[in-house]
């Protein structure tokens, strides 16, 4: 069931925001307010490390001495958290690797931190989203 309520915001910061709703494509501004107000709803569940999932995302040259090594094992390491990982080779050097991990947000972040900051990791990410238990 939706309810309605209503905001009061400065003309200037109004603009803004209408800015940002089509810049970003949304129909409305209640869309625009409903994905903020989730947003931090899920930031909220990765500061109480709560169960959550997300990705881990690296670009990693595959010349680099043991890296991929040290990849698995990490990964191997933190088994239970890991539900899928996809290997895609890029180019002659680059492989992009995509870890989908679900556990608790303190440890999932352990994780994640340990893969990006490994010798030869180009680039890596944490995408942190929700179970979606939570989230209506």
């Amino acid at each position: 069931m939706l309810k309605r309520f209503s905001v009061s915001l400065e003309e200037h910061l109004l603009e803004q925001f209408d800015e940002y709703i089509t810049q970003h494509g949304y129909s409305n501004r209640s869309e625009a307010i409903r994905d903020l107000i989730r947003e931090k709803l899920i930031n909220k569940q990765w500061q109480q490390d709560s169960e959550v999932v997300g990705v881990v995302t690296l670009v990693y040259d595959h010349h680099q001495a043991q890296l991929q090594e040290r990849i698995t094992e990490l990964q191997h390491h933190y088994y239970q958290l890991i539900t899928s990982t996809t290997h895609v080779h890029m180019d002659h050097h680059n492989c992009l690797e995509v870890t989908i991990v679900k556990g608790n947000a303190f440890t999932v972040q352990e994780l994640a931190e340990k893969m990006i900051v490994l010798r030869g990791v180009k680039n890596g990410n944490l995408t942190m989203s929700s179970t979606g238990d939570d989230l209506h």
